[in-house]
């Protein structure tokens, strides 16, 4: 590649970022044919101009604020494809006669709609809207389905958190508890913009012999205010296939079983 001006260097890393979610230094500096110190100048330059978060050994995107907490309307929409593949397989880990645990989440949310056929399915949420999925499938002639909805105070993102939900969780265990977050990070594990949420997700997985993380490509590098738990909290972790490689490895030294849905 022949030298490039500062500013053609610093689109490179910008379409980077954009298209996997972070950037290595030593993968910008191969290709970019420069030092790695002139890599993370150009780091510096960026994150100085709020494009980009630098952190050890490359950068990642730069984010809205931590306590951010957007509505569950607004996250539909996002990743919608991504959602589905994980929700689809990761539908595959039930069995009929399990009991299950769906935080509140879009990507539990369209879980939800492929585990209405599953037949003896026992399911424990603080989600009105996955709550709502099974009560709309629910027949006279359909499969026979148990729904428990805990108690509690509804957030922006329409989960119930707080004492009642807390109280609710604490009677219960699950067999497999699957679990939407806001950021995923190596260093800091599983994170929410809401602090009462994620007091919800350490009950429920307190409550579960086995947790599969639910999270698309975009979670990676992002952070929430609330820490939920570490990555090795996650007995599997299902996301889609878009997620960089050195994710993927980061993962892998960390959670169990990690399983990326085409």
């Amino acid at each position: 590649m022949a030298e490039l001006l500062p500013q053609q260097r610093h689109q490179h890393i910008l379409d980077e970022l954009k298209r996997h979610g972070q950037v290595r230094v030593t993968d910008l500096a191969a290709q970019l044919g420069i030092s790695e110190m002139t890599v993370r100048r150009d780091l510096g330059t960026l994150e100085a101009a709020g494009e980009l978060v630098k952190v050890h050994g490359g950068a990642t995107r730069q984010h809205s604020a931590a306590s951010d907490e957007p509505g569950f309307s607004r996250k539909l929409s996002l990743q919608s494809a991504e959602k589905e593949a994980i929700a689809r397989c990761a539908a595959r880990l039930v069995s009929p006669g399990m009991t299950v645990g769906l935080n509140s989440g879009t990507t539990t949310f369209a879980l939800a709609r492929h585990l209405t056929g599953v037949d003896n399915l026992t399911v424990v949420t603080n989600s009105p809207r996955v709550a709502d999925v099974f009560y709309a499938a629910d027949t006279a002639d359909g499969p026979t389905q148990t729904v428990l909805l805990t108690g509690g105070v509804r957030t922006p993102s329409d989960a119930l958190v707080g004492p009642l939900a807390l109280g609710a969780l604490a009677q219960l265990n699950v067999d497999l508890f699957f679990m939407g977050v806001h950021g995923v990070r190596a260093d800091r594990g599983f994170s929410t913009p809401n602090l009462l949420e994620a007091q919800v997700c350490h009950a429920f997985l307190a409550s579960a012999a086995r947790t599969a993380v639910l999270a698309d490509h975009a979670k990676w590098g992002m952070t929430g205010l609330g820490v939920i738990a570490p990555l090795d909290a996650a007995d599997l972790y299902v996301t889609d296939d878009q997620l960089p490689a050195t994710a993927l490895e980061q993962l892998r030294e960390s959670v169990t079983d990690v399983i990326v849905a085409d």
